[in-house]
């Protein structure tokens, strides 16, 4: 027998992955508008390009926004949906706002589609392929996307603070979150791996770096040079909450292990990051998703097929939106 290439043992792993984590709702099917609209998948793949040749954020950012979805009320666009003088939606929500972006990428998707697909593809499909080709864009694994999600018809900020993760939680919490979603802690681990790419406002994490308790100023479990270079670009007499930094300072733009890299040396940015290495389950995922970043970049993509299929719509459920903004 011929030996096999890295390629073909990738796509080997991903496929046993892909049948032990599954997707929760079986009627989601890869190339399910093959028939209906086969372009769909080029054409949000070409929006993202084009997104990304304006913006080097908007991988991290479609990124974020799927998880920020599938979170709350599950995969159903839900997140996409503006505000209206009656109701405060998930995007407003002090958890997404100002800090979510790159919904200029998905209306371009959607304008494209109904422009040759009227009515066919969901918001909730454009956000997961997106998510995807993000990840592609960054030097991660693609996979393959099962579709057929159908968009939702309520976005409340009151569901956001309860289905997200705080960047102070501890790993119990961040465990018990993820728990409820049907996630296993090594997913949870895995999945926190998509902070290795993006940005953050100082505000997300300034409560380390100034009056942290009694004994302390700065988090002690903080690496004291990384402290002290957060400080320089978080100054504490700033006002400005749109001061940003990368999450991963070494590779902010590529999908790889640095994220973990930098949590066994105390340079997570956040309390649930650096909080990984408090527990000895977790911290033994932190050690070997450093040490093989392929492994962790297949697990990651895995997982990510698995998240997409949380709680969806299908069949007569919900509706296919025709501007993912606003409910039919």
């Amino acid at each position: 027998m011929d030996r096999l290439t890295k390629a073909q043992l990738c796509t080997i792993t991903l496929l046993i992955l892909f049948c032990q984590f599954g997707v929760r709702n079986c009627q989601l099917q890869v190339g399910y508008y093959s028939s209906s609209c086969s372009v769909a998948e080029f054409i949000v793949k070409d929006a993202v390009r084009d997104g990304f040749s304006k913006d080097k954020g908007v991988p991290a950012a479609l990124l974020r926004m799927h998880f920020h979805d599938c979170f709350v009320r599950g995969c159903d666009g839900s997140v996409l949906i503006d505000s209206s003088s009656s109701n405060t939606a998930e995007k407003d929500n002090p958890a997404n706002n100002p800090s979510l972006r790159g919904f200029e990428v998905i209306d371009n998707a959607k304008s494209r589609l109904e422009a040759v697909c009227k009515g066919i593809v969901s918001c909730a499909d454009i956000l997961a392929f997106a998510a995807r080709d993000s990840i592609e864009l960054s030097g991660g694994l693609g996979y393959d996307v099962p579709a057929g999600r159908r968009d939702g018809r309520i976005s409340l900020s009151s569901d956001v603070s309860t289905n997200l993760p705080a960047p102070t939680f501890n790993v119990n919490q961040l465990t018990q979150l993820f728990a409820n979603k049907g996630f296993s802690q090594a997913e949870m681990v895995t999945l926190s791996g998509g902070h290795t790419i993006g940005r953050s406002h100082c505000t997300s994490f300034s409560n380390r770096l100034y009056n942290f308790n009694q004994t302390s100023s700065s988090d002690p479990s903080l690496d004291g040079m990384y402290a002290a270079k957060l400080k320089q670009q978080c100054p504490q007499s700033s006002t400005d909450n749109g001061l940003v930094v990368p999450m991963n300072p070494s590779s902010p733009g590529t999908i790889d292990a640095g994220y973990y890299i930098d949590i066994l040396a105390n340079r997570g940015l956040f309390i649930s990051d650096q909080t990984l290495l408090t527990n000895p389950a977790t911290a033994t995922q932190v050690s070997q998703n450093a040490r093989n970043p392929l492994l962790w970049q297949t697990k990651f993509a895995a997982a990510m097929v698995k998240m997409g299929g949380l709680d969806v719509l299908t069949g007569n459920a919900g509706e296919i939106r025709a501007n993912c903004r606003v409910i039919n």
